[in-house]
């Protein structure tokens, strides 16, 4: 079983009790199913979820290199200098990322509002990018904006692979079941050695 979930703004990404916030649970009653892949609970968007243990390793393996796309509001005007900064690769400290495809977009018309409200100060413009990735350390993506000195006001996962959140539309907290074959091309073994899942 393989299921698209669209993880709403704040709530935890894991299916077992949480004493202060919502978990999974709370939106997908089914037993033995588990994230394959995280995101933050200050993240949105889409989480794969499956029974097949075997199939959840495979898609949070880095090695196996499945494009995420995230749709990001950082706070400020964005240059063509920050873009390429972030698509050539930064160094993090701990981590050098690898090269990405950084883009300003128009927010989309199809993005459903976040609840609650993203806070942003009336005086500072605020943008949108997309990010697509081949790996996804710990909020990485919040990092890359930070480094070139773009904060992150909202970031939401809006495809992982073959499955997109913009061609299969599902509000927060809603769920669909899929069929598995469609990642199959994508969860080839590689040589590269294996790093953090990704959590954005």
């Amino acid at each position: 079983m393989l299921i698209l979930l669209n993880k709403p703004f704040e709530v935890i990404c894991q299916f077992s009790p949480h004493p202060t916030r919502p978990t999974l649970a709370s939106h997908v009653p089914l037993a033995g199913i588990y994230p394959a892949g995280r995101l933050d609970a200050d993240s949105e968007g889409l989480v794969l979820l499956t029974d097949d243990g075997k199939l959840q390793h495979a898609i949070a393996d880095p090695r196996h290199k499945q494009t995420k796309t995230y749709l990001v509001q950082v706070e400020g005007e964005v240059s063509r200098e920050q873009l390429d900064r972030m698509e050539q690769g930064l160094d993090l400290g701990d981590f050098t990322t690898a090269p990405c495809h950084a883009s300003k977009v128009l927010e989309p018309g199809w993005l459903w509002p976040r609840d609650p409200p993203v806070r942003q100060r009336a005086n500072q413009p605020t943008s949108w990018l997309v990010v697509r990735l081949t790996e996804g350390k710990n909020r990485q993506v919040r990092r890359m904006t930070a480094a070139v000195g773009l904060p992150t006001l909202r970031l939401v996962r809006v495809a992982i692979g073959p499955f997109s959140l913009e061609t299969n539309p599902l509000l927060p907290g809603e769920w669909q079941e899929v069929s598995p074959a469609a990642l199959q091309p994508a969860l080839q073994p590689t040589s590269q050695p294996a790093s953090q899942p990704d959590r954005q």
